[in-house]
C-alpha cells in the first residue's frame, strides 16, 4: 500500500526508511488510487508544465483585458518596465507570476495549481527557477510532484478552497508547494524543504478571500506575484537553516483553525473585505449591469 499523505512526519519517515527521493512515493500515490503507470504519470506532467509555460508565454505576449476591465496587461507592464526593485530575476518572477494568472482571468488555458485562483504561482516560481539555475524539465517535473505531495497533506488537514479556508488556502498553498519544490530543486534536505513550506504556510496565514464583483481578479492576480515572491523568500531561509520555529505539520493544523474561525463573508463570498469598499461596490455594480446588457433579449424574458 502506497503512503496516504497524512501529514508530512510520514513522508519524511517513509522517504528514510525506504531510501526514496521525495516525489517518489507520489507516483506510487498516483498509480495506486488512478491505476496510472509510471510512464503516463510523467507524460502527464510534461503536458501540465507546457501549459504553464504557455500561459506564462500568453500572458506576456498577448492583450490581456479581461471583460471588467480590471485586469490590463500587468504582466507585460512588470516585464517591460525600465527600472528593477532588485534584480532582473526578481522583475522576471513577478511578471510571469502575473501573466499566468491574467491568462486564467482572461479565460484562457491554465493549470490549477491546486487552483485556478492560485494559477500563476507555480508557473513564476518554476520557470523562473529554470531559467535562473539552468534545470532540466525533469527535475522540473519532480518539483511538480513534490508540490502534489504538500497539496494532498494540506487538503487533508486544511483546505485548498477559498470558499472553505479563505485565500490562504489557495494562494498559500500554491506558495507552500512552490518553496518547496524550490528548495528540493536547489538540493536541499527532506528538513529545509518541509521548513520552507511551514515558513511559507506562516507568511501567508490569516489571508482572506475578498474577490471584487466576485470575479477572480482583484487582489487574486497581484497576490499570485506577491506569493511567488513569498515563495522564493521562505526557500531562501530555509536552505540557509533559518528555522521556522512551528513544525510544518502544525503549521497546517493552524491553517485549518484559521480558516474554520474564519468569517463567511471572507471565504470567497464578495461580502467583505476589498470587495466591500466603496470602489469594489461599485466595480460589482457596472459588472452586473453590463453582464445584464449583454445577454440576449429572448435570455431576459
Amino acid at each position: 500500500m502506497s503512503l496516504l499523505f497524512d501529514n508530512f512526519s510520514s513522508w519524511k519517515s517513509y522517504c528514510e526508511q525506504n531510501a526514496v527521493p521525495l516525489f517518489q512515493p507520489v507516483i506510487a500515490y498516483e498509480s495506486e488510487q488512478k491505476g496510472s503507470n509510471e510512464e503516463d504519470i510523467w507524460t502527464g506532467l510534461g503536458n501540465a508544465y507546457a501549459v504553464m509555460k504557455e500561459a506564462v508565454h500568453t500572458g506576456l505576449t498577448e492583450d490581456m483585458n479581461s471583460r471588467s476591465g480590471m485586469v490590463e496587461n500587468g504582466g507585460k507592464k512588470v516585464y517591460n518596465h525600465h527600472q528593477t526593485v532588485l534584480s532582473n530575476d526578481f522583475q522576471k518572477l513577478v511578471a510571469r507570476a502575473l501573466a499566468a494568472k491574467e491568462v486564467n482571468s482572461c479565460m484562457g488555458r491554465v493549470v490549477a495549481a491546486p487552483t485556478a485562483g492560485a494559477s500563476g504561482i507555480l508557473p513564476g516560481t518554476m520557470v523562473t527557477l529554470q531559467e535562473i539555475h539552468n534545470l532540466t524539465d525533469r527535475k522540473i517535473l519532480e518539483c511538480l510532484l513534490i508540490g502534489a505531495g504538500i497539496a494532498l497533506i494540506i487538503e487533508k488537514n486544511a483546505s485548498l478552497a477559498g470558499a472553505v479556508g479563505g485565500c490562504q488556502a489557495e494562494t498559500g498553498s500554491a506558495a507552500a508547494m512552490a518553496a518547496g519544490g524550490i528548495v528540493y530543486a536547489l538540493g536541499g534536505s527532506i528538513d529545509q524543504v518541509f521548513n520552507a513550506i511551514g515558513i511559507t504556510i506562516q507568511c501567508m496565514l490569516g489571508l482572506v478571500c475578498d474577490p471584487v464583483a466576485g470575479l477572480v481578479e482583484v487582489p487574486c492576480v497581484v497576490r499570485n506575484a506577491s506569493a511567488a515572491a513569498i515563495a522564493y523568500a521562505s526557500a531562501q531561509m530555509a536552505l540557509a537553516d533559518v528555522s521556522g520555529v512551528i513544525p510544518v505539520d502544525e503549521c497546517v493544523m493552524a491553517l485549518g483553525e484559521v480558516g474554520q474561525s474564519m468569517e463567511d463573508r471572507y471565504k470567497e463570498t464578495a461580502q467583505g473585505g476589498l470587495a466591500a469598499t466603496p470602489t469594489g461596490r461599485r466595480i460589482a455594480k457596472k459588472v452586473l449591469i453590463n453582464d445584464i446588457d449583454i445577454l440576449p433579449d429572448s435570455a431576459t424574458e
